[in-house]
């Protein structure tokens, strides 16, 4: 073909896209910039959400470092002055249930079903004042219960910590969890539910009824003699501190 036919033939024109292809790219762009959009917003609030956990990890760190030196101080002034110092009462208790449903009394029945303790090696806080010291009385030789540390309540709400939510027992997997059921009462974070529950703060019922009972697993080396009082060298009743040493080989 000449040069002169080549320029006299008709140039290619590209076919009209169809309107509807058209909508859809234009759908398409539109999706992806609000994802985008979203993206960005919830990496901000991410950021945020972080920032205020740390804050208030730190403030209650400090808390406690604060509360650990008064006492020391106290115990040194007393101890320099010659007299003796006596702790405060304790405001929070952890309650196991030991034995199994064979041979219980209705009063006892209905305490251990009142305080969710329906299974063997269950575990749940409690806020010690007159009623509840009165229905530990009526089960104590079903339960084992005493004062739990700081460090006992961290290890079961972070190791063996369930909520409810909706009615079903779901595993403690993020702080949104809790910002999403108890965020309209100030608690955003697992450090705020564990400084409510070592506290005893005025959330506290709030918290407890959010936290499933603790499911925990029989104590390595075993108990000694469910049937009898601990100071009579059994494994029911008061621990009081000691208590400690029990969840630690039930977690």
């Amino acid at each position: 073909m000449s040069t002169q036919q080549k320029a006299a033939a008709p140039a290619t024109t590209k076919a009209p896209v169809p309107e509807g292809v058209q909508k859809k790219v234009a759908v398409k762009k539109d999706r992806a910039t609000r994802r985008a959009q979203i993206s960005t917003l919830l990496a901000k609030k991410n950021t945020q959400r972080r920032k205020t956990y740390f804050k208030r990890a730190e403030k209650y760190v400090a808390e406690y470092r604060k509360a650990a030196r008064q006492e020391v101080a106290a115990k040194r002034t007393a101890k320099a002055s010659g007299n003796f110092y006596v702790a405060p009462q304790p405001k929070l208790a952890v309650v196991i249930r030991i034995r199994g449903i064979l041979g219980v009394p209705p009063k006892a029945k209905k305490v251990l079903q009142l305080l969710r303790l329906r299974q063997i090696n269950n575990a749940v806080f409690l806020r010690i004042n007159k009623a509840t010291t009165n229905m530990l009385r009526l089960c104590e030789p079903y339960v084992a219960w005493g004062y739990p540390s700081l460090k006992t309540i961290k290890h079961l709400i972070y190791k063996r910590g369930y909520f409810k939510i909706n009615g079903a027992r779901v595993p403690l997997e993020s702080n949104l969890q809790i910002e999403k059921k108890l965020g309209k009462h100030g608690l955003v974070c697992v450090e705020d539910v564990i400084h409510e529950v070592y506290t005893v703060g005025q959330r506290f019922s709030h918290v407890n009824k959010f936290l499933w009972p603790f499911k925990l697993n029989n104590p390595s080396g075993g108990f000694r003699n469910k049937g009898i009082h601990y100071i009579e060298g059994g494994d029911a009743g008061n621990r009081e501190d000691l208590i400690n040493n029990l969840l630690k080989r039930m977690i």
